[in-house]
């Protein structure tokens, strides 16, 4: 499915626009309007695909000599930025996330809105408890990712601090766990079940997040880029709660094997979003998650795709 955005002739930069869940939205984007992407670009594949969709493709990170290659007029600025070191390397982590965003805002500090991608993993550990956008903060993924939520964090700081510095009005949106016809969570899911891995999850059952489909978190920018302000607004970017069990034994389902499930205390925690703030901006997601599932597993393993249980 093609989602259309209602914004059109704006001139936009989305820093990061080569990964999973930004090229969708990159993609979409540029359909009616004059979108700029900043990323290094190491997969030529992509970088061509963009081109061709009419995405002017700038090498490079968002540092001083990055940013040096871009205007500044940009109207709408979407910051991907994700730099992992996968070795817990916490300085130079936030050295290529938070201060990069800063050097970002400063550059375009005049456009009429930013937005910054942050996740639902930001939130403290509290197995299916309801998380507002007050909730408190804590280190939700370090046993998936040792950097990941504490980065996050500083780089929502850095975002909090800038708006108000430049005077930028900013959304920070806490996306769910996302997937789509060909990525995501479920897709990973997807591939063990296929190949008969056994699956990490929390003995603290079941285990909820808020998954969003790829048609709905795309379709929600222009609400997500409208509802930026100084303070920056801060937004869980959320779907509807369903457990791992659940999504597994659903994917299961459809391609006729039963998912294994590996329970141990080094998986990640429930986070379950609260969505009523987000529901006042957007419209509530419309790809059942069922339908969701059903489309990644017709884009991976169409020739698997029943509509049987399970087997044993």
């Amino acid at each position: 499915m093609t989602v259309t955005l209602d914004l059109s002739g704006a001139k936009i930069l989305i820093v990061g626009p080569h990964r999973p869940v930004s090229r969708p939205i990159t993609l979409a984007l540029a359909q009616s309007n004059d979108v700029w992407g900043l990323a290094r670009f190491s997969r030529p594949q992509i970088r061509e695909e963009l081109e061709a969709a009419g995405v002017h493709c700038v090498s490079g990170d968002p540092d001083a000599d990055g940013l040096a290659q871009l205007p500044a007029d940009f109207d709408y600025v979407l910051n991907f930025v994700d730099v992992r070191s996968r070795d817990g390397d916490f300085n130079r982590d936030i050295t290529a996330n938070a201060e990069a965003t800063g050097l970002l805002m400063r550059h375009c500090c005049d456009a009429k809105g930013f937005m910054h991608w942050s996740t639902t993993g930001v939130y403290h550990h509290a197995p299916n408890v309801l998380r507002t956008e007050s909730s408190p903060l804590g280190d939700h993924h370090r046993s998936r990712d040792e950097t990941y939520s504490i980065v996050r964090i500083a780089c929502e700081a850095v975002v909090r601090t800038a708006a108000r510095l430049y005077d930028l009005p900013s959304t920070i949106a806490r996306l769910g766990a996302w997937y789509g016809p060909q990525i995501g969570w479920p897709a990973e899911h997807l591939e063990s079940i296929v190949a008969g891995r056994s699956i990490e999850v929390h003995p603290d059952r079941p285990n909820t997040f808020s998954l969003i489909h790829q048609d709905d978190y795309v379709r929600m920018v222009p609400g997500l880029l409208r509802a930026a302000s100084v303070p920056a607004t801060i937004i869980n970017w959320a779907g509807e709660p369903v457990s791992i069990e659940d999504w597994c034994g659903e994917l299961g389902a459809l391609v006729g094997r039963s998912p294994i499930f590996n329970y141990t205390s080094d998986a990640i925690t429930s986070v379950v979003a609260d969505r009523t703030r987000l529901h006042e901006i957007v419209e509530p997601s419309q790809v059942p998650w069922r339908t969701g599932l059903r489309q990644l597993v017709q884009g991976r393993y169409p020739d698997l795709l029943c509509d049987g249980e399970a087997s044993a």
